[in-house]
């Protein structure tokens, strides 16, 4: 055998037992879709680093308490100190009194202090949790990166009816009760 086909026969071996070989026949799959796009298209969205989602609303006290008036935002868009503040005022909950028994405020609170903004992985969460540099704010429109994110749009496009206000995730991120806010799946409405 030649010193170059050694080299190559080697290199294959060397990554087929690393897994490297399989990975480099895999990152595309038989309809021509590369791994990446796969990734962004199906559900749990995860990567290096965290996952890129947040993860969808599964408690059905704070789902139906809290989204009968507003989009049930996913705990991980703020901190549990945040959430915390937020439950603590809900005779002026943002000019509203909200009314929550004993067991379904202990059940919420429960699930947003369990599920908040520092305990996630995924990189909106973490992201979040950096830009707000030890600040518990009762609003996610407050948080730095969020604002910054949504910086070159327009007052006059978020007072639109169909919008309301920068609060109104699901009206331009379609995919915002999935927990999907990436660019793709924007459409801000007329």
């Amino acid at each position: 055998m030649s010193m170059s086909k050694s080299y190559v026969f080697l290199l294959i071996l060397l990554l087929a037992a690393t897994g490297g070989f399989n990975a480099a026949l895999a990152d595309h799959d038989e309809h021509g879709e590369g791994r990446h796009h796969r990734e962004r298209h199906r559900g749990d969205h995860s990567g290096e680093g965290g996952k890129s989602c947040l993860t969808p609303v599964s408690n059905p006290v704070y789902a139906e308490s809290c989204g009968e008036c507003h989009f049930a935002y996913q705990p991980e868009l703020l901190p549990s100190g945040s959430w915390e503040k937020i439950l603590a005022g809900l005779e002026d909950h943002f000019g509203e009194t909200v009314e929550l028994d004993s067991a379904a405020k202990k059940d919420i609170s429960g699930y947003l202090a369990a599920n908040g903004a520092e305990r996630s992985s995924a990189k909106r969460a973490v992201k979040i949790m950096k830009s707000l540099g030890g600040n518990t704010p009762l609003r996610i429109t407050e948080i730095p990166c969020i604002k910054d994110a949504h910086h070159d749009i327009s007052p006059d496009v978020l007072k639109r009816e169909s919008i309301g206000s920068l609060s109104n995730c699901s009206a331009c991120h379609t995919t915002a009760q999935s927990g999907i806010y990436n660019d793709d799946n924007v459409t801000i409405p007329k």
